[in-house]
């Protein structure tokens, strides 16, 4: 019964992938080394590179396992020649995306982390494979792009992000009054919120509205943190207006009777 066990068709092919399982731990290992992880773009790398052995190893081994049941696999490849054509076509698309994908990381167009919109999705990316690019929206969702799909990319990470705000005061306010105390806020929150790269800044009166003076407001941020930092100042700006009694105006309906 043992005997039967330990053959070769049974012990060859185990053999062969607890090895290239071995193999291809202390190459993925001796890459990370090499490029030491941390860095995003070497990290996007390690994964396409590792990919692309991965892969390779998969051939490899099932070849050796194929030679081990007596299929003549000198045969096979040579066979393979014959439908080249065919295999060839099918091949197309997967090396069109693996161009594309090495083309994306020596181009820097993004990297693991970054936010981006691709082909009008949002979203931070996960993962950058031989195949595909792996996105996450905000949501939740996860979507799959074929990386020879790719051809223009917005990167939201890349630099830094800008608030803009648009602040109405109504003509009844003194405006010297309303830019001493914004100025004074801004002084004060620039040193205040760690997302801010630099000095929040009141660039003055954009417009005059219809019911409202409205003042332009911008603040430089870290790379994505423009959505958190415009939340704070649109509070701190309430209520530093509410405590100095400043107005701010809003639509009112007015309903006049026939009678």
């Amino acid at each position: 019964m043992l005997d039967k066990i330990l053959t070769k068709e049974v012990i060859g092919p185990i053999s062969i992938v607890i090895g290239f399982s071995i193999i291809y731990f202390i190459f993925k290992n001796i890459i990370k080394k090499v490029l030491k992880k941390g860095d995003k773009r070497k990290q996007t790398l390690i994964g396409l590179i590792t990919n692309l052995i991965k892969y390779f190893m998969i051939i490899v081994a099932l070849l050796m396992i194929l030679d081990i049941y007596g299929i003549n696999t000198s045969a096979l490849i040579t066979s393979l020649g014959v439908v080249g054509l065919i295999g060839g076509l099918a091949l197309q698309d997967i090396l069109k995306d693996f161009l594309a994908g090495i083309a994306i990381i020596t181009e820097s167009q993004y990297e693991i982390g970054d936010t981006v919109t691709i082909n009008g999705f949002k979203g931070e990316v996960l993962s950058l494979g031989i195949k595909t690019t792996k996105l996450k929206s905000y949501d939740g969702d996860i979507k799959f792009i074929s990386n020879r799909n790719i051809t223009e990319v917005i990167n939201h990470t890349i630099s830094n992000s800008l608030v803009v705000i648009n602040l109405s005061i109504s003509y009844d306010e003194d405006i010297s009054k309303v830019e001493k105390i914004l100025n004074n806020l801004f002084k004060r929150l620039s040193k205040e919120i760690p997302e801010l790269t630099d000095e929040i800044k009141l660039l003055g009166i954009e417009d005059l509205g219809s019911s409202a003076v409205i003042f332009k407001i911008i603040a430089e941020t870290k790379p994505m943190k423009h959505y958190d930092v415009a939340r704070i100042l649109r509070k701190k700006i309430k209520q530093e207006l509410d405590k100095n009694n400043i107005v701010i105006p809003y639509n009112q309906l007015v309903v006049h009777n026939g009678l």
